[in-house]
């Protein structure tokens, strides 16, 4: 894929060059190429005076956890992992006086089909992630941290892994940072390309050298985390935004987005048009822009349908994406959910019953088994599925496949089952003509892909 990255120092992340237009200024471009993510070419934007700002270095005095997290409060900064949850108000969760090891964790595990934001910040800005990391971990009390990156990206790892030596060796991780009380190690941890590790205490799991599988909840990772210690877990893209909010003020992120929706957010942008890609913009941007900026519907075709938060939130057609704004509000409203960010694009060449097979037989592969509605469930979905693009479907399967998505969504441990679901249910609500047709003709009712 040919991407168009619209991502300032990264974008993330720096609010200030908050996109309304295509433009890519060079320096830019030069991190597209990977030359300017180094230690000193983030400190020459500005890197890691937010810490310092924190920890009263060069001047000031030192903020208090208190107040770093009624920072991040006032910027309405939400969870950019998909959950959309306040940041300020998780953190607050976090029991600080608690007498043991605390930790923080990095959701770098990205494997939700169409997303791509969190490589890309890793790949062309990882100091911006340690950073926000360590002024989470000052706001939490917390010495010890770890990023689990997808199992998939091993040459991000490595880049990683090189950014933790050189903030290492810069005095801003480890003992006593940069001169200070604050101690905070921060390690990196390779994952195995499992998506269910994904969900937070899987990934937990897995950090353990346990199989990655959901635990119950309650206890939350707040009280009963990693290694069974308080844990506070957060998406790449969220930790990349802190240090601007702390160097420039919770309102200013506020009102670079709208009110319950702060600051930026990255779009992953895929499918059927012409410049995939990441961009950033504002929260509240409309739709209609988002696909502006990515070149607008491939080939001229028209737009039919829209996935707007990754494949687990469920599909939305053309007329009512065309009206939506991209923020979590805008999109829950429409019946949808913003999710990870990730915007996939749908011609009018696609066929339903097609698109659905994919992610049906996707969530089959990838549910972990524990569950029985979503062990058997997802086989379920997706053998109906595939009988009805393979023309054997039934005049009953239709009820059946909404029958069965209802009997799996909220009855399993993790949101896998729910993601399965969901996108069924959905098709079925906004194309369900499609899918007759494919039972009663035996083919596709789209116009031929070309």
């Amino acid at each position: 894929m040919k991407a168009q990255h619209i991502l300032s120092q990264f974008r993330a992340t720096g609010i200030q060059t908050c996109l309304h237009d295509r433009h890519i200024d060079p320096q830019i471009l030069a991190g597209l190429n990977g030359s300017n993510w180094r230690l000193k070419d983030y400190e020459a934007r500005g890197g890691y005076q937010a810490l310092r700002k924190v920890l009263g270095i060069g001047g000031g005095e030192a903020m208090t956890q208190d107040q770093v997290i009624a920072t991040v409060k006032e910027s309405a900064l939400r969870g950019r992992g998909g959950a959309g949850f306040p940041t300020g108000l998780k953190w607050s969760f976090m029991p600080r006086q608690f007498p043991g090891q605390k930790y923080l964790v990095c959701n770098s595990d990205e494997g939700e089909p169409g997303t791509c934001k969190d490589r890309d910040i890793m790949e062309f800005n990882p100091h911006i992630v340690i950073e926000g990391m360590a002024i989470a971990a000052y706001a939490m009390g917390i010495s010890v941290g770890y990023n689990y990156i997808h199992g998939e990206i091993f040459s991000t790892y490595e880049r990683f892994e090189e950014a933790l030596d050189e903030a290492r060796a810069a005095g801003l991780l480890g003992n006593n940072i940069l001169g200070s009380s604050f101690t905070f190690q921060l390690h990196a941890a390779h994952g195995f390309g499992a998506y269910i590790c994904g969900e937070e205490t899987a990934l937990l799991e897995s950090l353990e050298g346990k199989k990655g599988q959901p635990r119950f909840k309650p206890p939350f990772p707040a009280s009963f985390g990693l290694y069974g210690k308080p844990t506070t877990i957060n998406n790449t893209e969220t930790f990349a935004a802190v240090p601007w909010i702390l160097r420039n003020g919770g309102q200013a992120y506020l009102e670079c987005g709208k009110p319950n929706n702060g600051g930026t957010k990255i779009y992953s942008v895929s499918g059927d048009v012409e410049l995939p890609g990441n961009f950033e913009v504002p929260m509240g941007t409309p739709f209609a822009k988002v696909l502006e900026l990515a070149g607008g519907v491939r080939k001229g075709r028209k737009l039919k349908a829209v996935i707007p938060g990754g494949s687990s939130s469920p599909i939305l057609p053309a007329s009512i994406m065309m009206a939506c704004t991209m923020d979590y509000d805008s999109i829950a409203k429409a019946g949808s959910m913003l999710g990870s960010g990730a915007v996939i694009v749908l011609d009018d060449s696609r066929c339903m019953v097609k698109s659905l097979q994919r992610l049906s037989y996707f969530y089959m592969h990838e549910s972990c088994g524990q569950c029985t509605p979503c062990r058997e469930g997802t086989g379920w979905l997706s053998r109906v599925v595939d009988r009805i693009e393979n023309g054997h479907g039934q005049a009953t399967d239709l009820d059946l496949l909404d029958s069965v998505a209802e009997d799996i969504q909220g009855r399993t441990i993790c949101a896998l089952g729910d993601a399965a679901a969901m996108p069924v249910r959905a098709m079925i609500k906004h194309f369900r003509n499609e899918f007759e047709y494919h039972v009663q003709h035996k083919t596709c009712m789209a116009a031929a892909y070309d």
